[in-house]
């Protein structure tokens, strides 16, 4: 379904007293208010076109109905998310799950509702109906040449998908590891992958990209072969200038210090992009900034002090896209939450005051500096952000909109109850 431009106003036009007399707050507030809105405007992240569908885990998925049978279903979802918040003007998708039968026609769609393919995904984690050899014992650092070989050819032919579609990078993630102790040479293992990596490398076009993702344990929980963000580098620094690493949030280990290792890859200028989630413990894939908010602060405040560090612009210097599905929210709504939660957090990172910060950095103020953190943390911001939503054209509450035109009920009401969405 598409919104109709009424729609928005009347529900922005309801709003509009409550929200002005929080802007002129806030704007009052926070330094350099108009400068926040206008960046905050530019921001786009991307969804992915797994996340459109009920989630689930290793026990179980329910359906909430209503949910995207094909590509083209999926692209109507994002675009209506994008109505919503003028924040999600972009798709990644996976393939195999998601090939356009009619590229063409999907990117006259895509168009239509204003949205532009992100990264594309190639899937070597699971087998897929049609191929000969499985991935059971890993992919890129399989122990047979032909595996490999095989999943090598996979990651060149989702580069020429995306190169059709109008894409600029791979993201490469692998569930290659051992569970057992004695199971795998660590050595033979990374180097294969490498070598697999160095032919997947050499096909990418010289306006591309390559993400190499990294994982601690899941599926397997002996080894990773790319465990975390060092052997993740380690492959990037060895593949080249178009290499580099890719930041899932869910992606660590409990307690792992990320905003440390964002500020490092920034210096290295080697982070490539970022899956935003949220977890309790590693891979949750709960909605942005659900657990732990004043992390994904602290990290965006690293992300804003390197990206100006290095001179990159804040839109398009990184990729930027969420990767959650869970089992129990409504995922459109799931998605209106974490695009909201990273528009508060890099808004809130945008209002530290980094002179003073610097300052009492330099003085080993401690206190200091704590409290400068804290301060733009907990400075309420929402105002910043509805107004940048809408001076866009999109909806001052976008989750309010959706269950007030009952959107939900109306893709039940056209695609069915017991639909199920490709590639879950």
């Amino acid at each position: 379904m598409k919104l109709e431009k009424y729609q928005i106003e009347e529900h922005n036009s309801s709003l509009a007293p409550q929200h002005q007399k929080r802007f002129d707050f806030i704007s009052q507030e926070v330094s350099g208010a108009e400068e926040i809105i206008e960046k905050l405007i530019k921001f786009q992240i991307a969804i992915p076109s797994w996340a459109l569908g009920t989630g689930g885990t290793r026990f179980g998925r329910f359906s909430g109905g209503g949910e995207p049978r094909a590509l083209e279903e999926k692209l109507e979802d994002i675009g209506l998310l994008h109505q919503l918040n003028q924040s999600s003007g972009a798709i990644s998708l996976h393939i195999p799950w998601d090939i356009p039968e009619n590229v063409g026609a999907t990117k006259a769609l895509a168009a239509q509702y204003g949205l532009r393919f992100d990264a594309v995904n190639s899937n070597t984690f699971q087998d897929q109906a049609d191929q000969k050899l499985s991935y059971k014992f890993g992919s890129l650092h399989h122990v047979d040449k032909a595996v490999r070989q095989q999943a090598i050819d996979h990651n060149i032919e989702v580069i020429k998908h995306g190169v059709a579609l109008g894409s600029d990078s791979l993201t490469v993630w692998l569930a290659d590891g051992s569970s057992f102790p004695g199971q795998l040479n660590f050595r033979k293992a990374f180097n294969n992958t490498l070598d697999s990596l160095q032919e997947i490398y050499a096909a990418l076009p010289d306006n591309w990209k390559v993400f190499v993702e990294y994982k601690p344990f899941e599926p397997n929980f002996y080894s990773t072969t790319i465990g975390d963000w060092g052997q993740s580098l380690l492959l990037a620094n060895k593949l080249g200038s178009k290499a580099y690493t890719l930041v899932d949030l869910g992606h660590h280990l409990p307690n792992a210090n990320i905003e440390q290792i964002v500020a490092l890859l920034l210096n290295e200028g080697k982070l490539g992009g970022f899956h935003f989630n949220d977890s309790k413990y590693s891979d949750d894939d709960l909605t942005v900034g659900s657990v732990k908010p004043y992390q994904l602060f602290l990290i965006f405040n690293e992300l804003v002090d390197g990206l100006d560090a290095k001179g990159l612009d804040h839109a398009t210097g990184l990729g930027w896209m969420i990767d959650a599905s869970h089992n129990v929210k409504d995922p459109l709504e799931d998605l209106l939450q974490s695009v909201d939660a990273i528009m508060l957090a890099y808004a809130q990172a945008l209002s530290v005051d980094r002179k003073a910060l610097e300052e009492a950095r330099d003085a080993n103020d401690v206190v200091k500096a704590q409290e400068i953190l804290q301060n733009a943390f907990r400075t309420d911001v929402r105002a910043l952000v509805a107004e940048a939503r809408l001076r866009g054209g999109a909806a001052l509450n976008p989750v309010q909109l959706f269950r007030d035109l009952k959107v939900r009920e109306q893709l039940i009401s056209e695609r069915g109850l017991k639909t199920v969405a490709t590639g879950l």
